[in-house]
C-alpha cells in the first residue's frame, strides 16, 4: 500500500502543477458542478465541512460562503502545489474559518467534528476506496452528510476519449481510461460506488446523473486535451515532431465538435449523497 500511496503522491505532485497553471479554466468549467455538490450537502450557517481532494479550493470556498464566518471549511488535498494556491486565494478573498491541510484522506485522522463532507472529483483515486470512505465517515458527527461528484464513463464524456483516439496512431502506447481502478473513471459504475459506500458503513445512499454542458472555446478544448488530460505527461517528454503530429491530429478530431468557435464540453457525472 505504501508504494501505491507514493505513486499517487508523485502523480498529484506532477499533475498539481498543471492544475495550478490552469486553475482559472478548470474552476470555470466545473463551477456549476461544485455548486451542485454543495447544494446537495445542504450546508447551514455555523456548520463544519470537509472538502476532500480540494485542489485549489474552489469547492472549499463555495462551502465556506454557505457555512458563514461562524462555521468552518477545511480543504484536504495531497498536492502541495494546489494547496499553496488555495491558501493564497483564501487570503485574497478574506475568507474566515477556512483552513487547508495536506493529507491522504484515506488514512489521515481528521477528528470527528464535521457536519458534512463534500468533494468535486476528489474521491475516485483512493487505492482502497472502502478503507478511505470508512475513514471519512469517522470524521463526521452522528448522522453527518456526504455529497460528491464523480465522472460517469468515457462513453458519456466524448471530449475525454476523442483526443486519445486521435493520438493513438502516433504513440507506442496510448493511455487508457480504466474502470474499477483508481482514476478519473474509477467510479463510473454506480453500483460499484453504492457497494463501496455500503461496505464502508454509509447509509441512505443516492446516486443521480448530473450533466454540465459547459461551452468552451477551441483553444480551451485543446488545452484540456493536451495540457490537462492524460496526453500531457507523454507529450511533455516527446520530440517536437511527435508533439506536432499529435496536436494536429487532435485538432482535426475535435474540429467537428466546434461551431462558431465554441464547443459544448459536456461533463457527465454522478452526484452521490449518503449519511454516516
Amino acid at each position: 500500500m505504501s508504494g501505491v500511496a507514493t505513486d499517487m503522491s508523485a502523480y498529484w505532485d506532477r499533475a498539481g502543477r498543471v492544475w495550478v497553471e490552469q486553475q482559472a479554466l478548470l474552476d470555470r468549467l466545473f463551477q456549476l458542478i461544485a455548486q451542485a455538490v454543495v447544494d446537495r450537502a445542504d450546508l447551514r450557517a455555523g456548520e463544519a465541512v470537509l472538502d476532500v481532494g480540494c485542489g485549489s479550493g474552489a469547492t472549499t470556498f463555495e462551502a465556506a460562503w454557505r457555512v458563514g464566518p461562524q462555521g468552518r471549511a477545511v480543504g484536504a488535498d495531497i498536492s502541495g502545489a494546489l494547496l499553496e494556491l488555495a491558501r493564497r486565494r483564501a487570503g485574497e478573498q478574506g475568507l474566515e474559518g477556512v483552513d487547508f491541510v495536506q493529507a491522504d484522506a484515506q488514512t489521515h485522522d481528521f477528528g470527528a467534528g464535521f457536519d458534512a463532507i463534500v468533494s468535486r472529483f476528489g474521491v475516485m483515486f483512493f487505492p482502497d476506496p472502502v478503507a478511505a470512505f470508512a475513514n471519512l465517515r469517522r470524521a463526521l458527527k452522528p448522522d453527518g452528510r456526504l455529497a460528491f461528484a464523480c465522472w460517469r464513463g468515457p462513453e458519456d464524456n466524448p471530449m475525454a476519449q476523442v483526443p486519445l483516439d486521435a493520438a493513438a496512431p502516433f504513440l507506442p502506447e496510448t493511455p487508457r481510461f480504466e474502470r474499477n481502478a483508481p482514476g478519473r473513471f474509477g467510479f463510473a459504475d454506480p453500483e460499484r460506488v453504492r457497494s463501496i459506500l455500503a461496505e464502508a458503513g454509509w447509509r441512505d445512499i443516492a446516486i443521480a446523473p448530473l450533466d454540465d454542458p459547459t461551452p468552451v472555446s477551441f483553444d480551451e478544448l485543446m488545452t484540456m486535451s493536451l495540457r490537462v488530460g492524460p496526453l500531457n505527461p507523454i507529450l511533455s517528454k516527446a520530440e517536437d515532431a511527435l508533439r506536432t503530429q499529435v496536436r494536429d491530429a487532435v485538432a482535426a478530431a475535435l474540429a467537428p465538435h466546434v461551431q462558431d468557435g465554441m464547443a459544448k464540453m459536456n461533463s457527465a457525472c454522478w452526484l452521490v449523497t449518503a449519511r454516516g
